[in-house]
């Protein structure tokens, strides 16, 4: 729980980064596809480390991958992908780094096939945040059945880092699930 600027957060650890994160994109439905498409590619990185580490690479990620348009991503060539391994600025880790080019093509087929990836995302809710009222971060899942559901598409449609415990957190990030609990200064009741 964090305490900074003496407001009660759902998580963090006291850092500004992690305060303004929580307090001006956790939660808050997103809708555009550019920020969807960054929000797809950080929580894919972040598998099995800390979200820390990965909003202090935030910038290191935007200037590697084009400030994530999609389409200059999914034209990256592997040189320039391999380039990138020996960039401290992200995650070195070379599938996630090719993971980003071949989930940038799937996500424009996504586009392609439902308008935008916005449209298919939200029809995993019919359209509506599931906002939740949880008393603490104990009582939050790591996973749904909607998480569940769009992990398996995403992965039948071809992308990688997409498992259901991704896609929860990402669901999160993006506002498709408010989770922010009871004693959070942010919570759905004190709104």
């Amino acid at each position: 729980m964090d305490t900074t600027d003496n407001k009660i957060r759902c998580f963090g650890n006291g850092k500004p980064l992690y305060a303004a994160y929580h307090d001006h994109e956790w939660g808050i439905p997103a809708h555009d596809d550019r920020h969807l498409f960054e929000m797809l590619i950080l929580e894919g990185a972040q598998a099995g480390l800390s979200w820390e580490t990965i909003l202090n690479k935030r910038e290191g990620y935007r200037r590697c991958f084009h400030w994530f348009d999609v389409h200059t991503v999914a034209a990256m060539t592997d040189a320039e992908l391999e380039a990138l391994r020996e960039d401290p600025a992200i995650v070195r880790n070379r599938l996630k780094i090719y993971s980003a080019r071949k989930n940038a093509l799937v996500f424009m087929q996504i586009q392609e096939a439902f308008g935008s990836f916005n449209d298919y995302l939200w029809a995993f809710v019919d359209g509506k945040p599931i906002v939740n009222h949880w008393a603490n971060s104990k009582e939050v899942p790591v996973t749904t059945t909607q998480s569940d559901a769009l992990a398996k598409d995403l992965k039948k449609r071809g992308m990688s880092f997409v498992g259901s415990t991704i896609m929860y957190a990402y669901m999160q990030a993006v506002g498709v699930v408010n989770d922010h609990t009871a004693n959070c200064w942010l919570a759905p009741s004190c709104k």
